[in-house]
């Protein structure tokens, strides 16, 4: 029995011992799968990092991209803006070199007409001399007037006979178109019954009284009849050379280019 008996305590104690130590390794594995979950989970997790980073990283690298092109369009609309308005500038410069030469032009033009102007004026002022205060003379846009009656040239409104009154007129008048050489003159007769025929013989008396009688150059003189609208009577009209104003004003326009 006792002989039994120690095996049997050797097999308890061993069988303790086992089963000690298959607890003792349940319980390790079972920390390690623990252990191995936790680091499971931490990779899962740097992976989730990983791949959110890298995603951040192509979504700036997109945004990048995007950034220099935007940065290169802007720096070419820059070069654009920047060539535009130097273009625009010159145009403008061009635009107001010629403003300037068109405002020389003008000027120059104006200083002409002005100056007929004065000439009619100051000529008027020496045409009353000599034809006196009474004198029937007008200026109206440049051109000097100066009128008659045709009683007091013809003595009636029918005949073409000069009077002695206005045989001393036409010679006033003669001394006036003398005088100022650089005007045309034009004989005008007016008026109202509309039979210019009897008015182109008194303009034509008053003509020839002026040209063969007085002096006047011919070359100086045109006539014409009008209507004269309830008026009637001869005008004597000093008018500028038009011609040689034109050639003058275009001249002075080519110096001003």
């Amino acid at each position: 029995m006792k002989k039994l008996l120690l095996p049997i305590v050797l097999l308890f104690v061993a069988t303790s011992a086992f089963a000690q130590r298959k607890s003792d390794l349940i319980a390790e594995i079972d920390d390690l799968k623990s252990k191995m979950a936790e680091v499971e989970q931490e990779l899962a997790k740097a992976k989730r990092e990983i791949s959110s980073s890298s995603a951040k990283a192509e979504a700036l690298e997109v945004e990048n991209v995007g950034l220099r092109d935007a940065n290169a369009t802007l720096l070419g609309n820059l070069s654009n803006f920047s060539e535009l308005s130097k273009q625009n500038s010159n145009n403008v410069n061009r635009a107001m070199e010629a403003l300037a030469r068109k405002e020389k032009q003008l000027s120059g033009i104006n200083d002409m007409i002005s100056a007929n102007d004065s000439t009619a004026i100051v000529s008027l002022t020496r045409i009353k001399q000599t034809l006196g205060e009474n004198a029937n003379v007008s200026v109206a846009e440049g051109t000097i007037v100066i009128s008659s009656s045709l009683s007091n040239l013809f003595g009636s409104d029918t005949s073409s006979e000069l009077t002695e009154t206005g045989k001393e007129w036409l010679t006033n008048v003669s001394k006036v178109i003398k005088s100022n050489p650089n005007f045309k003159t034009e004989v005008e007769g007016l008026n109202i019954t509309g039979e210019f025929g009897p008015t182109y013989d008194q303009v034509a008396t008053v003509s020839k009284e002026l040209v063969g009688t007085l002096g006047v150059p011919g070359e100086s003189i045109i006539i014409s009849a009008k209507d004269g609208n309830f008026k009637e009577g001869v005008n004597i009209k000093l008018q500028p050379n038009y011609k040689a104003f034109y050639a003058k004003a275009k001249e002075s326009a080519k110096a001003a280019q």
